[in-house]
């Protein structure tokens, strides 16, 4: 696949970036919840399992949120204007 700069390249908008960071976020914190529900029910050592989603699920729900989704491309940056000078005639 070769990469040339096309209107495609561009990365997604800054409004479907946030929908899609939005719904990862919900569904990282919607498992957390079934964390915290699970331990009501859950006895012994495997408590420990659910017990550490709840704690540990909004440390990676917010790195989720706070890095934007890529399509694999890079926006390249304009470089410095260069003056074309032809060479003088010999």
């Amino acid at each position: 696949m070769s990469k040339h700069n096309a209107i495609t390249s561009l990365p997604s908008s800054p409004t479907e970036d946030r929908h899609l960071r939005m719904i990862k976020y919900c569904v990282a914190m919607g498992v957390r919840m079934l964390c915290i529900v699970a331990c009501f029910f859950v006895t012994g050592w495997w408590l420990l399992i659910p017990a550490i989603g709840a704690v540990v699920l909004p440390y990676f729900a917010m790195l989720i949120a706070t890095t934007s989704v890529r399509s694999g491309f890079a926006v390249e940056r304009p470089t410095a204007i260069q003056v074309y000078r032809p060479e003088p005639p010999r």
